[in-house]
């Protein structure tokens, strides 16, 4: 059985950022080469709209996380930079911009995510299914994750992203179970673990399915725990987990309750392994896309799966 300390939820206001999640001053030259070459194309990044503190490493590896469908969500998380509102009209042509800036930057994994677009019929599903085609005929060789909001858990808009092959398919549950309703108030924790299940169940061993955890917003370690058993329970096979940094002071964002340390993320990596997560990537600046190309591949090699717990 895995054995956590004794649960206590903090809610005293956070110290100064801790040592270990501060950053190295990035590449000037290679970030101004990105933002030209993603302002050219007229595309958007979570990586800029959601403000990761990992922009500049991985903006200086010349990777980015592309973000379709706009860049105003029709939802209004509380842990999220994206602005929220009415969204704009669908782009046609976003899907062929978003295959020639990967044959451009010349990729061999590349990460597509989108705002939440409930204003549309299938939730924006055919616009991920018509990226993923453009890429595959521009660059057949690439590997393709998507990052989808959860559709309502409409089944036709799971059945397009499916039809359209991805490697990986990623949704993210967040938060645990309780603080759920309030972090993301929009959004529903049990129907975010049967759109992960409706996924696996229908691809079968075709593709991988993703989820990621915020913590540092007064979850306690057994609630950690809970929500990893509730993925694997839902046939999660990738699971990352990161500390929660308010992405700006707006009124609306949640606040961090406290910085977990690197210990205890060294802790959610051994419990993760034990529930039999084929990857697990953890780690206080580990976000969803963060090196997602390295857990596709150590995932990939893991295809038999552990005894569970």
């Amino acid at each position: 059985m895995i054995k956590t300390n004794q649960d206590v939820t903090q809610t005293s206001p956070a110290p100064r950022l801790p040592a270990w999640l501060r950053q190295e001053i990035p590449d000037a030259r290679k970030m101004k080469v990105m933002k030209g070459l993603i302002e050219k194309s007229r595309l958007h990044t979570v990586c800029e709209s959601a403000q990761c503190p990992n922009l500049g490493k991985c903006w200086g590896r010349g990777v980015a996380t592309f973000m379709i469908l706009g860049e105003v969500c029709s939802r209004a998380c509380r842990f999220c930079a994206v602005k929220a509102g009415r969204p704009a009209r669908v782009d046609p042509d976003e899907p062929r911009q978003v295959a020639f800036t990967v044959k451009q930057l010349n990729l061999s994994y590349v990460v597509i995510t989108s705002v939440t677009r409930d204003d549309l019929e299938d939730g924006g599903a055919g616009q991920f299914a018509q990226t993923i085609q453009e890429i595959r005929t521009l660059s057949p060789r690439v590997n393709i994750e998507i990052l989808i909001p959860d559709f309502l858990n409409k089944p036709e808009s799971l059945e397009k992203i499916l039809q359209a092959r991805p490697d990986v398919v990623g949704h993210n549950i967040e938060t645990v179970r309780r603080l759920s309703s309030i972090v993301r108030p929009q959004a529903d924790y049990a129907r975010s673990l049967e759109v992960l299940r409706t996924l696996k169940h229908a691809a079968g061993a075709s593709v991988l399915t993703k989820s990621s955890l915020m913590v540092g917003l007064g979850e306690t370690e057994g609630e950690v725990v809970e929500a990893m058993r509730d993925l694997r329970g839902a046939d999660c096979e990738i699971f990352t987990v990161g500390q929660y940094l308010a992405p700006s002071s707006r009124k609306r964002l949640m606040k961090v309750e406290r910085f977990v340390t690197p210990q205890e993320f060294d802790a959610y990596k051994r419990w993760g392994a034990a529930l039999g997560f084929k990857h697990v990537e953890s780690g206080p600046l580990v976000r969803s896309s963060f090196i997602a190309e390295e857990g596709f591949h150590a995932a990939g090699k893991k295809r038999e799966r552990p005894n569970d717990i």
